[in-house]
């Protein structure tokens, strides 16, 4: 298809001017990034795994009533998704002690939580997402309180339908980042999950080893890093065939959470 104009580019997608109004179309990049971008590589074939868990996931969720920006994935690496506008939060949902709570807190990695908590970081780069409170959010109007009411309720539905997902694939869910989007309907304004749901944004290990399924394989120089996304995409279905990719690097190997 004809590449039309350049919206936005982030770390790991491309988002390009829709075939329709209000209408994008995401591209996802084989680049994987960590640490703000300060550590960067090209996994080649990521984007293709990416592009492909997330699409089912967002239709699991659109299936289930979860309001998301996922119209319909429109080749190997391309989605046809509904314009938002971006609220400048990440969301990030934690099951178990994992990363920087772990270390910021003195927990036991793999500890799992007294219960689901939800955390919030401001979408800015330069500043390493600071993460905010709900006075922060309200005060600089980046949400309002009914806005992160909705926001957290929609995280919670999502983390309990996603739990029960990798669990009955032998994978357990850590932890996860979403973002969310105000989609403008003439006059009304609903909140949506938007961006992806893939390996890049959890935290997945495998049930049996604790054998990491995601990008901490990146983050922690594990190696094997497309074969991890690759497992992921096999056990949900949406890879049929697993032959060894042009450029995978190290086979996956067992690691213990550090």
């Amino acid at each position: 298809m004809n590449r039309r104009r350049r919206v936005y580019e982030g770390k790991a997608k491309v988002l390009y001017e829709g075939p329709e109004p209000g209408t994008l179309i995401q591209h996802f990049k084989d680049d994987a990034t960590a640490f703000n971008n300060k550590k960067h590589a090209l996994i080649e074939g990521k984007g293709v795994l990416n592009n492909r868990i997330s699409e089912f996931i967002f239709q699991k969720l659109n299936e289930i009533g979860v309001p998301t920006h996922f119209v319909k994935r429109i080749n190997m690496r391309e989605q046809l998704i509904r314009e938002v506008e971006i609220i400048p939060l990440e969301v990030v949902v934690r099951n178990v002690a994992a990363g920087s709570l772990a270390t910021r807190l003195g927990l036991e990695e793999g500890k799992p939580l007294p219960r689901s908590i939800i955390e919030f970081y401001y979408k800015a780069d330069a500043l390493n997402d600071p993460m905010v409170t709900e006075e922060h959010i309200t005060a600089f109007g980046w949400a309002t309180p009914q806005e992160i009411d909705e926001v957290m309720a929609l995280a919670l539905r999502i983390n309990d339908f996603l739990v029960g997902l990798f669990l009955g694939i032998g994978i357990r869910l850590i932890d996860f980042k979403v973002e969310f989007g105000r989609l403008w309907d003439n006059e009304q304004v609903r909140i949506v999950l938007a961006d992806e749901i893939s390996p890049d944004c959890c935290r997945l290990w495998d049930v049996a080893t604790s054998d990491k399924l995601d990008k901490d394989r990146f983050r922690r120089d594990l190696g094997g890093v497309l074969e991890a996304y690759q497992e992921v995409a096999r056990r949900l279905g949406v890879l049929t065939e697993n032959p060894r990719p042009k450029g995978s690097g190290p086979v996956l190997v067992s690691s213990k959470p550090n």
